[in-house]
């Protein structure tokens, strides 16, 4: 079976442009190789002297012959990285996030990838419990490293039960195949009470220590619950003395692995040290923040950020000719972040007002800001007392590379209902550019590595 890739953007200037290629032409082969997806375009097409295999929009095949840099790329995006359709989870984990998910969403918000090449790609955790030896050959092969494992812990028979699989089980035999072929891989832990806690989590963390250096981390974060947990496993949440308490047994390994390898390997998301009223650790402590997309320092980075920006901007005298009232809009884990560091701000005539926001949308047991939805924004910014000049929204809460809240509505939609300004902002240097220059700097969104608060409830 062949399959192919279809393009939905052409780069500027790029070969792709000069050989004449265009939206909707799908690439089918590179020196008669099928390709499945666009590890094997990458590879591929390190060649000089290639011999490309396009279907154009029409229908019409077309065979183009031509030479190149080593080091040149086509230059265009596929519809998407894998060709032969994305490989799904088969489990029915008893933390899933997805099976949280409101009723009557788009579709993709429903769909449960579990497909080791968007692992390699852009690190997705993955189970590998739909994996074959063909898979792991191929990881071999092509030495795809690092991945990113959902392990959840490493009691065999416990991960069966939480996964509801039976492969689940198999974990430690399938990372002893990946420590032979010498593939590096991070690892996280949803950590659920009176499940994977405890003594429990205590042994996961002892066998994911003991494979370094193949095991490059352990990040921790705490189930997440939706008010839409209909026929769901029965969990509850962490409250601040459940997560002081793991605070400080991670804290012991954290001590133990510094003195070992110079390194904290295990890792907290932000919620454990927000809901139990601890300071964040330094930025040293995070060792170049190996999980930040995973919700791993993200506030630490952010506090960072944000003096550097300070301490940039010593002084520049800024200040506004009338008064400017400003509204940022977070969730109430990032409004405790964001308050002390705004309070300080000194700019004349400027009043920044930190809305953080319930989200009612999925149930106030969730508080990151990248699940805000438009609605829910809108009831609190019509509610807030005062003026309000202008709105700074965070890019986490839009979906990525468009202007679309996870409920559907539209950036534009939420600006024609509160007609105001808008603004979008994506990490420490935005806000601060924003607050300091709000008349002379659009949104800011080119940057989304460090967002606000990540999606981290979208767990496997």
């Amino acid at each position: 079976m062949s399959y192919s890739g279809t393009i939905i953007k052409i780069n500027k200037d790029s070969l792709a442009e000069e050989l004449g290629l265009g939206v909707g032409d799908m690439i089918i082969s590179i020196n008669g190789q099928q390709l499945i997806d666009i590890i094997d375009l990458s590879f591929a097409f390190a060649e000089e002297d290639i011999s490309l295999l396009v279907e154009h929009k029409d229908g019409q095949q077309e065979l183009i012959e031509f030479e190149k840099e080593y080091d040149e790329e086509l230059g265009v995006e596929f519809e998407s990285a894998v060709f032969d359709g994305i490989h799904h989870c088969g489990n029915n984990c008893c933390f899933c996030f997805v099976d949280q998910i409101a009723p009557n969403m788009r579709e993709s918000l429903s769909v449960k990838d579990d497909d080791y090449r968007m692992s390699f790609l852009y690190g997705n955790f993955v189970t590998m419990t739909n994996m074959g030896k063909s898979d792991f050959e191929r990881i071999r092969r092509l030495h795809l490293s690092p991945l990113y494992l959902s392990v959840h812990t490493t009691n065999a028979k416990l991960r069966s039960r939480m996964m509801n699989s039976k492969r689940a089980g198999e974990i430690e035999n399938q990372l002893d195949i990946l420590d032979s072929i010498d593939v590096q891989y991070h690892t996280q832990i949803v950590l659920c009470p009176d499940l994977n806690d405890g003594a429990e989590l205590e042994k996961t963390i002892k066998d994911i220590g003991a494979r370094i250096p193949n095991a490059l981390s352990i990040a921790i974060v705490p189930v997440g619950l939706t008010k839409y947990r209909e026929h769901c496993y029965k969990l509850t949440m962490y409250d601040k003395e459940g997560m002081s308490a793991v605070i400080a047994q991670v804290e012991k390994w954290q001590e133990l692995f510094r003195k070992k390898i110079d390194n904290s390997f295990v890792y907290l998301s932000d919620e454990f040290y927000l809901t139990a009223e601890y300071p964040f650790p330094e930025s040293c402590y995070y060792d170049g923040f190996p999980q930040l997309d995973n919700g791993i320092g993200l506030s630490r980075n952010f506090i960072d950020e944000w003096r550097i920006q300070q301490e940039r901007d010593q002084g520049n005298q800024y200040g506004y000719e009338r008064l400017l009232n400003i509204t940022v809009v977070c969730g109430i884990s990032a409004g405790k972040v964001f308050r002390p560091l705004l309070k300080n701000m000194n700019i004349d005539n400027l009043h920044v007002h930190i809305l953080a926001v319930e989200n009612e949308f999925f149930g106030k047991d969730i508080t990151v800001t990248g699940l805000l939805t438009g609605q829910d924004i809108l009831k609190a910014l019509k509610k807030q007392e005062g003026d309000c000049d202008g709105v700074i929204l965070p890019a986490s809460a839009l979906r990525e590379g468009e202007d679309i809240f996870l409920d559907d509505w539209t950036l534009q939609k939420l600006k024609d209902e509160y007609k105001k300004e808008m603004k979008v902002a994506a990490d420490a240097d935005a806000l601060y550019s924003l607050l300091t220059r709000w008349n002379h700097v659009k949104d800011i969104r080119e940057n989304n590595l460090y967002t606000w608060q990540s999606n981290a409830a979208y767990t496997k």
